[in-house]
């Protein structure tokens, strides 16, 4: 009997911070305040494609000492460690071992920002969590889009009957997510990706960072 396998899957993982709201509120607020401070806290050689609307800070957000980052830091980073053990059939003893250095940043996005398409050098596992959506245009999904890139660069050269309805995970589409406050995605830090221009009122808040990690000596 014919059987299908995937040979080359790009492992994502999804959660939802358990009380988004209260977290969410105290995060937005100390971010609107950072960001009024100007260049003491923006960053100062930015690199990746953006535009004015789109305020992107200096990567050390995960050492501030605010209790509601610190609360952000810790969720996010045991999904990550979560994650790398599962996927790398790690038990609890080498999980312990583990040590993982995370850069972070937050971006506020105001209508027409976008930030184009990039990875994260130098690092293993990223993620992104949502603090505030914004509130989009009617009639507008893609608007503030996070689009991941295929990662197949050659998987829409031709396109026919016999591959233009794959399902998924073999689909040759592009992936997008409209992320919600509270949600957190992970995924490789290899993987392309960009934000589509916000088309909406308010702000699109969210907080990225990079993982790289070592296994201490037993």
């Amino acid at each position: 009997m014919l059987q299908i396998n995937g040979l080359f899957p790009v492992p994502f993982a999804f959660d939802t911070h358990p009380n988004p709201a209260r977290l969410n509120t105290a995060l937005r607020s100390l971010f609107l305040a950072r960001e009024k401070e100007g260049a003491r806290y923006a960053n100062p050689g930015p690199i990746t494609l953006r535009n004015a609307p789109l305020f992107e800070s200096t990567f050390h957000l995960f050492a501030w000492p605010e209790p509601e980052i610190v609360e952000l830091r810790d969720f996010c980073l045991s999904r990550v460690a979560q994650l790398v053990g599962e996927l790398n059939n790690y038990d609890e003893a080498t999980r312990r071992r583990l040590d993982i250095h995370a850069d972070a940043w937050f971006h506020i996005t105001r209508r027409n920002g976008f930030f184009g398409v990039h990875n994260h050098p130098l690092a293993s596992w990223s993620g992104v969590y949502c603090v505030a959506a914004g509130q989009h245009d009617a009639n507008d999904p893609d608007s503030g889009l996070l689009n991941f890139l295929h990662p197949h660069i050659g998987q829409a050269m031709y396109i026919d009957a016999g591959n233009e309805f794959l399902k998924q995970p073999f689909g040759i589409q592009n992936f997008g997510l409209s992320l919600q406050p509270g949600q957190l995605i992970l995924f490789p830090s290899w993987l392309l990706h960009q934000v589509l221009s916000f088309h909406g009122e308010g702000e699109r808040i969210t907080v990225a960072f990079n993982c790289s990690m070592k296994l201490r000596s037993a």
